[in-house]
């Protein structure tokens, strides 16, 4: 039965390093989380790594940009492991083929634009049009703001007439941008999927994004997996992904669900919550409002 703490630094001492979420977690899309920086930057303080784990479908030196034009400090984290940086893995040593219709708006250009030294020699990736492509790469919507799944339907119902697969760069389905909630790439390919298409994921919970973790990880000396807690707010990616990889969960209730558990997010209750994560045959270990 989860136990809901107070603050990360209740359980830091039983961790090496901690795998932790961005978005709900440590900003809400426009603002930093002040609490939540002050925390990470203590378990660093402390000798804890801090690996920021985010189905961001873009590049980590992007995400970094982000969180320094947001005012997140560089102290309180040590490496960025993306979404994007594992499925731009998969689409360079060819997934969904060398020609692919790309959805998503321009902020991902990144994806395409900045490629790993490794895949430096890769036979290149062109962009075309839908009906001139191998395969799709599904960054988000073109306009995240506006669009919904179903204004996708006629073009899936072509791609999946002929066979495309769907490379998704962010499994997430949504995501709340201040007080707005907006559609990601996953929406997009679970609709895909629904229509009978064939969609590849590499974010959380899936395993491509862990497998890089771990070895981002290992390049700052290791820890031990026993050792290792997963922090996030999402039920069906960040605690189904970190239950998978048998690795200890904290659940932020106050990030996508905060309306589940009681009128204070701070402190959400706890027969609500135990109710909410039964429903969903999930248990994390811990739960905390709010990181911090």
């Amino acid at each position: 039965m989860t136990r809901i703490i107070g603050a990360l630094s209740e359980i830091s001492d039983r961790y090496q390093a901690v795998y932790c979420d961005i978005w709900g977690c440590l900003h809400n899309g426009v603002t930093p989380f002040p609490e939540a920086v002050a925390a990470l930057q203590a378990f660093r303080g402390k000798g804890g790594k801090v690996l920021l784990l985010t189905n961001a479908p873009r590049p980590a030196g992007a995400v970094a940009a982000t969180l320094d034009a947001m005012g997140v400090p560089r102290d309180a984290w040590d490496v960025i492991v993306t979404s994007g940086d594992a499925a731009q893995e998969a689409m360079l040593s060819g997934a969904v083929g060398r020609r692919v219709w790309h959805i998503g708006p321009d902020k991902d250009e990144g994806f395409f634009r900045d490629i790993p030294a490794e895949f430096a020699k890769a036979a290149p990736i062109e962009r075309v049009p839908l009906d001139q492509a191998e395969g799709i790469v599904c960054t988000g919507p073109f306009d995240e703001m506006t669009e919904v799944p179903e204004d996708y339907r006629p073009q899936f119902l072509l791609a999946k007439t002929r066979g495309l697969p769907m490379l998704c760069a962010n499994p997430d389905v949504v995501v709340d941008m201040g007080e707005t909630r907006i559609y990601c790439a996953g929406a997009l390919a679970a609709l895909y999927e629904d229509m009978g298409g064939t969609a590849l994921y590499f974010g959380k919970p899936h395993p491509p994004i862990y497998d890089l973790a771990s070895r981002r990880l290992a390049a700052l000396g290791g820890a031990d997996p026993a050792q290792i807690l997963a922090i996030g707010d999402g039920i069906n990616t960040d605690v189904a992904g970190a239950v998978a990889e048998d690795l200890d969960m904290l659940f932020v209730t106050g990030g996508l669900a905060a309306d589940q558990f009681g009128p204070d997010v701070d402190a959400p209750n706890p027969d609500l919550l135990r109710a909410w994560l039964a429903t969903r045959q999930q248990d994390p270990i811990w739960s905390i409002g709010r990181l911090r």
